[in-house]
Order: C-alpha cells, then sequence, then structure tokens
C-alpha cells in the first residue's frame, strides 16, 4: 500500500481543485481500484472552482530594500498590472484593527502580524483579513501564515470575500518577516510595500471517487471512511490529503481481497475540491440528501497519516459509547476524544445528525508543514502509513459488522 501511495505522488504530485492534474489522479484511483479486484467504483460529477496563481512578488522599498516571500490566499483577486504600492500598516488582531480610523487605514496595505495559539483558532485571519482590512479602506492584506513553526516557509490556504466590501488582494508570508516587519513599524519606520499578483478564476468539472464493498446482509447501510484527493497547488499533497486519501481507499480494497465481507457495506468516498471549501462533499450531501439515514456511521482523514492514536468521535453519547467499547479492541490504539467538529469535509454530514469520527494520531508536527512547499512525501514514514491504513480497514469493518446500527443524536 505504501509502494502505491508514494508512486501516486510522486507521478502527480500537487492536484489542485479544477486542474487536469487532478482528473488524471481521479482515473488513476478509478483504474487502480479495478486492477485491485475490486470493481464497485464510480463517479459524480462535481462544479469546483478553478484558481490559479501566477505571477507573485512583494518587495520591501522603504525602510530598505528587500524581497519579501509571499503566497496568494485562493481565491485571490489580482492586483492591477503595475501593481499595488502602498505605505505598510501592522496590527495583531481584528479587534486592533477596529480600534482604528478608516482615515488611518484608507489607501494602506495591512499586515495581521496574528499569534498562533492553534489552527483552529487562528486561521479565522486567513480567512477573513482580506474582508475585514477592506472594511476599514485598505487596498490589500496580508497575513502571516498561519503555522507554529517557521524555516522561511510560506502556507497558503482558502479566504472569503464578503460580499458587502471591495474585494482586495491578500496573501501570506513567512513568519520571520512578518517579525521583521512589526519590529521596523513598532520603531516608527515607514515601511512601504510593492505587491504584484496575478491570478485566472474559472469553474470545471471534477468528480468524488465511490468505490462500495458491498454489505453482506444490509448492502443499503453504509460505514463510510473518506479523505479528499485534491490539493493545494504547492507541495504534493503528501500529508494533505494523499495519505488520508488512500488509507480510506485501501479500506474496502483489502476488505475485499481477504473476502471479508461485514454485514453493511464499507464505501470509501475520495473527496473532490475539498481546499477550496468542502465543495465535493456539499455536492455529495446535496446529490444523496434523500439517502443520508443509510449512513451508519462517517469517517475521514484529512490531518495527517503518522502514528495512529484512536478516534475523534462527534455523535450521541450512546454512538460515543459504542465506538469506544470497539476500539478496546485496538489496544493501544484505543484513544477516543470527543468532539463537536471532528472533520472537514464529514462536519457537513454530522449536522445532520449523522454520527461520525476522524483519525486521531500524533500530528502535533502537521501544521509545519500544512499548506506549504515542505508537504511533500520526506513528511511520511512508512511504518505510521502502514499501521494507520490497518487501523483503518480493521475499525471500519467492525463498525460495519456490528449487531446494532450506531445510534444518531
Amino acid at each position: 500500500m505504501y509502494n502505491l501511495f508514494s508512486e501516486f505522488i510522486d507521478k502527480y504530485g500537487a492536484r489542485p481543485s479544477g486542474s487536469k492534474i487532478l482528473e488524471d489522479s481521479i482515473d488513476h484511483m478509478v483504474n487502480l481500484t479495478i486492477g485491485s479486484g475490486l470493481n464497485d467504483v464510480t463517479t459524480e460529477e462535481v462544479e469546483v472552482p478553478h484558481w490559479v496563481r501566477d505571477t507573485e512578488t512583494l518587495e520591501m522599498l522603504q525602510p530598505r530594500y528587500k524581497k519579501v516571500a509571499i503566497i496568494g490566499l485562493g481565491p485571490s483577486i489580482s492586483t492591477p498590472s503595475e501593481g499595488i504600492t502602498a505605505e505598510l500598516l501592522v496590527v495583531k488582531t481584528f479587534k486592533e484593527l477596529d480600534s482604528l480610523n478608516k482615515e488611518d487605514v484608507r489607501g494602506k496595505i495591512i499586515l495581521f502580524d496574528e499569534h498562533y495559539t492553534s489552527y483552529g483558532e487562528t486561521v479565522i485571519y486567513r480567512v477573513q483579513a482580506a474582508s475585514k482590512a477592506a472594511h476599514k479602506g485598505a487596498v490589500a492584506s496580508l497575513i502571516r501564515s498561519v503555522t507554529p513553526y517557521s524555516l522561511y516557509t510560506t502556507h497558503t490556504g482558502s479566504q472569503h470575500y464578503d460580499d458587502d466590501v471591495p474585494r482586495i488582494p491578500t496573501a501570506a508570508i513567512t513568519v520571520e518577516d512578518s517579525h521583521l516587519l512589526r519590529r521596523l513599524f513598532i520603531r516608527k519606520n515607514k515601511i512601504v510595500l510593492k505587491l504584484k499578483m496575478e491570478s485566472t478564476y474559472d469553474t470545471q468539472k471534477s468528480r468524488n471517487t465511490i468505490i462500495d464493498l458491498k454489505g453482506a446482509v444490509d448492502p443499503d447501510k453504509y460505514v463510510i471512511v473518506s479523505g479528499h484527493i485534491d490539493s493545494w497547488d504547492v507541495g504534493q499533497g503528501a500529508m494533505d490529503d494523499g495519505g488520508g486519501m488512500m488509507i480510506s481507499w485501501f479500506a474496502p480494497v483489502i476488505l475485499n481481497h481477504f473476502q471479508l465481507h461485514p454485514k453493511r457495506t464499507v464505501r470509501a468516498i475520495l473527496w473532490t475540491a475539498e481546499e477550496p471549501g468542502l465543495v465535493g462533499a456539499a455536492q455529495y450531501l446535496k446529490r444523496h440528501i434523500k439517502e443520508l439515514d443509510k449512513i451508519i456511521f462517517i469517517m475521514e482523514s484529512d490531518e495527517g497519516t503518522f502514528e495512529p492514536l484512536g478516534l475523534e468521535v462527534g455523535g450521541s453519547k450512546d454512538a460515543v459509547c459504542i465506538i469506544a467499547e470497539i476500539l478496546k479492541l485496538f489496544t493501544p490504539i484505543d484513544n477516543l476524544k470527543v468532539s463537536k467538529n471532528p472533520g472537514s469535509d464529514i462536519i457537513l454530514f454530522i449536522n445532520e445528525g449523522i454520527p461520525g469520527a476522524s483519525l486521531m494520531n500524533k500530528n502535533d508536527k502537521y501544521f509545519r508543514y500544512h499548506h506549504s512547499e515542505a508537504d511533500t512525501m520526506d513528511v511520511e514514514n512508512i511504518d505510521d502509513v502502514v499501521n494507520c491504513a490497518a487501523f483503518w480497514a480493521a475499525v471500519s469493518y467492525v463498525i460495519a459488522d456490528i449487531s446494532v446500527d450506531i445510534p444518531r443524536q
């Protein structure tokens, strides 16, 4: 399985939403499934965003000249062809920005030198920075890359434009440059930047990939295992989410190989276009809205395939109790964390009352590599990935084969 994983990443690399390379990688997984002996594989068409970055440069012109590393946040608009040259204003928080007069912000570039606490708390600056800055009259926004650690790496990700403010260019810079600009700002230096960003945006057709190992007793009831096949356009998408996609693909395939057919169907879904906003999962939910009662449990791996530790579970108290009992079979991989938000794509289904879980693994360094050029196969460890795959397949089998359905809310 690990060799198939590494071959996939080496062959396709980054697989951004709407790209031909993503569609080629989907074809590859369909063919790999059939070649592995499981023929029940289908795809469902999804219209997805297709944002393509081109030239991106940031230069500090005053108080001295410096080229600043930059990465656009999707789907940022372009600057004018000549770029934007403006004075920089540095703030730490939205609250600090709100305290400023519009006259002090208008026409400036805003840098949010936000302090990283956790991804869940800090990512709001990536998502909302452009709109918050535009509301005050800024001409562009920058954020410190959302990461707890940096070796001069830039980290991209999706951001959202509010409808009631102008759309302005927005990008991330390194932690190191963010700190430098703050120090210069605190010392009352006038900082002038020149920002140039070019990109295109349209929509394209992509596909969710669905692989079924039919249940022996209740084939119309599903235990879903999932991960997303798309990635950002930097790095190779090995960690986010090549590993999670591959171990989810592996679950029905390996069970079929060993002729292990649980009572219910084990369905693997390789989501498309997760990165620009859970697009594939949202389309699946919409298309199958009348069939949600058939989903007994839904699982997702989208935060690394490092040393497996257990499951992060969302659902009723009864659902959590049953999963806790199941995990006793997997000691020492038996940790359980209760969460209202245990995953990215699957949160759409959990919000509909479907119980689910994400893979809990030893991913304390995950956000060092996240959405950056550092997301490569070098992050992955063969033993950890194989152990995650074995755990994922086994736990999905047990949940699909127990005597009772997992209770809902």
